[in-house]
């Protein structure tokens, strides 16, 4: 399963592009507007720390919208993927874009049905937003165990890129399913490494080495 970063914070991508573990990175407009930088400017700083593929999102509605703004958005880096909003106008301009060869990130997706027409639409990517589901009383995860089993059934290339993740757990459920990728806010992604028994395990090591330095001292 691949890992992705959900930011466009320079520093927190930079942080965990130095662990060698980012394979891709996610943005939307919210973000950028956190960034407090141009958004050209930003995705194009981006790309010079991550090789993988950088999902950006514009706020075009209809499908001639979506298409112009993604061809765009192409332009400012070679890994630059086209992040297109679950709608009858994006589905349509994930096809145009496809023939283009311009990647697609179909996002906002909350349904079985939702996701099938994604991926016939030949999009790269389907982002279900499992966190929102889990907020509307729903288990969002069921949602993940359901594509991988439609996607399968079919042989659809489209990649499950989960996303809306709330919890370590979230990440756990979506690997032990078979999910494509995970994509994760900072917080989380720091947190992925922890565990309370390695930290009591690590602090009894050390008690241990002291004690043993300290007889071999004397």
């Amino acid at each position: 399963m691949k890992l992705f970063l959900d930011s466009a914070d320079i520093q927190e991508i930079k942080n965990v592009q130095s662990t060698g573990l980012l394979d891709g990175i996610t943005t939307n407009p919210t973000l950028i507007l956190k960034s407090g930088r141009d958004h050209k400017e930003t995705i194009q700083e981006i790309a010079k720390y991550v090789k993988g593929p950088i999902s950006v999102e514009g706020i075009g509605s209809t499908c001639d919208q979506l298409v112009k703004d993604a061809e765009k958005f192409a332009a400012w880096a070679p890994n630059v993927v086209a992040k297109i909003p679950m709608t009858f106008e994006g589905l349509k301009a994930v096809q145009i874009l496809s023939q283009k060869n311009i990647p697609t990130n179909v996002t906002l997706v909350f349904s079985v049905a939702q996701a099938v027409l994604v991926a016939k639409a030949g999009a790269t990517y389907v982002s279900p937003f499992v966190g929102r589901l889990d907020d509307q009383g729903s288990v969002g995860m069921n949602l993940i165990q359901d594509l991988v089993t439609v996607y399968k059934n079919y042989g659809f290339k489209t990649k499950i890129l989960v996303a809306s993740i709330r919890s370590v757990q979230h990440i756990e459920e979506a690997a032990k399913l078979g999910a494509d990728i995970c994509t994760i806010p900072y917080s989380l992604f720091e947190n992925l490494s922890k565990h309370h028994l390695t930290d009591k395990g690590i602090l009894r090591f050390e008690e241990d080495y002291r004690k043993a330095m300290s007889v071999f001292k004397e």
